[in-house]
């Protein structure tokens, strides 16, 4: 039997999604048959207490409060970003520097201009890369293009996606980060996958019309007193496809009882499709070649014939979840480092969902249709 190599993986930030890309990881490996062994080499966090209780909850070997630790140990060949946004740029073109992949949360940067440096240094250097859209993983949603591609809506008309949660819908939490300019705004934090779910499906975004709203103008800040807050809390914007398709999207993180709603519907001239991350194991098919009097949309459920569904469960209707979704995008990039298919979402595309974002918000200042 022949010894498969190992990749040693260095994780920065054991928040949120430090802990659903260790839950990836450990699933991944377990359901794909992918060509190498992972090992949990160190995970860096804001101290040294915090990264070794961490560490060692997660099965990491080794904890440090150095991020650049684990960017100069030779040992280590991944390096997997969830920090604040605004440190992404900094650690990666550094962890590129020493010849490392690197795995990295959305957003990419704050700015076009970032991504772009990120990305030519991790292109000229031959490091894999990948932005961290797992939603875009989903095989209901991977289904859906298929139906889309195959004509099976005829002529694509229109489009609607909203990702939308309440997070920040009390005034009264306190600063932090994702408020800070760099930080984004729901526009960048959310609004990110809506795009990129629109462009996945309907391919590229041609024009953009903007509305950026600040609601919750100052918070308190953990230090006393309260902080200006300059982000938007809602962003819009209305889409014109290459297609000819037209369509709009909105991020959203004051929408009150909302948890986690991705949503999508497009109109076809034959038939539409509506989908749901509620219920992220179901796409409703809606189609015109229905007989008279059967009219109406239909719930398709995942099954094991809808890839990679049939890694996780071989009955259908028995679900896969979010984690589930990381494991399959974090699978597809190790792939990719083994030399076995593309990138599933490289630096390049997660700087095309950035450019998408800043012609939004240059759009609501200016309130004209800007040209991506």
């Amino acid at each position: 039997m022949t010894n498969k190599p190992v990749l040693s993986i260095g994780l920065i930030g054991s928040g949120f999604m430090g802990k659903a890309h260790v839950f990836g990881f450990a699933t991944a490996q377990k359901v794909f048959n992918i060509p190498a062994k992972l090992n949990l080499h160190t995970l860096a966090d804001i101290n040294k207490q915090e990264a070794k209780t961490a560490a060692d909850g997660f099965g990491f070997t080794n904890s440090t409060d150095n991020w650049r630790d684990l960017v100069q140990n030779p040992e280590i060949d991944i390096i997997d970003i969830t920090a604040p946004n605004a440190l992404h740029k900094e650690m990666a073109l550094e962890a590129i520097s020493a010849g490392k992949h690197v795995y990295c949360e959305k957003p990419l940067a704050p700015l076009v201009s970032d991504a772009l440096e990120m990305t030519n240094a991790a292109e000229k250097m031959g490091v894999k890369t990948q932005v961290g859209f797992n939603y875009v993983c989903n095989p209901m949603i991977k289904l859906a293009k298929e139906m889309i591609t195959a004509g099976e809506l005829g002529e694509i008309r229109s489009y609607r996606g909203i990702h939308a949660e309440d997070y920040m819908s009390n005034a009264n939490d306190p600063f932090t980060f994702r408020h800070e300019p760099v930080g984004g705004g729901a526009l960048a934090d959310l609004g990110s996958h809506a795009l990129a779910t629109a462009e996945f499906l309907l391919g590229n975004i041609r024009e953009v019309m903007g509305d950026c709203i600040n609601l919750i103008s100052e918070r308190p800040d953990i230090g006393g007193g309260n902080r200006a807050v300059r982000v938007d809390d809602i962003g819009r914007a209305f889409l014109r496809f290459s297609n000819g398709a037209s369509g709009y999207i909105e991020g959203n993180w004051v929408a009150t009882g909302r948890k986690m709603q991705h949503d999508f519907e497009i109109h076809g001239s034959k038939g539409a499709l509506f989908f749901s991350q509620e219920r992220l194991n179901e796409l409703h098919f809606y189609s015109l070649n229905d007989a008279l009097g059967r009219h109406g949309f239909r719930k398709i459920e995942a099954a094991p014939n809808h890839h990679p569904y049939g890694n996780f469960c071989v009955a259908p209707g028995h679900q896969i979840g979010f984690n589930d979704l990381k494991a399959i995008e974090i699978a597809g990039y190790l792939n990719a480092i083994m030399g076995i298919g593309p990138e599933p979402f490289s630096f390049r595309q997660g700087m095309r969902i950035q450019q998408l974002i800043e012609s939004i918000q240059k759009s609501s200042k200016t309130n004209r249709w800007i040209r991506v």
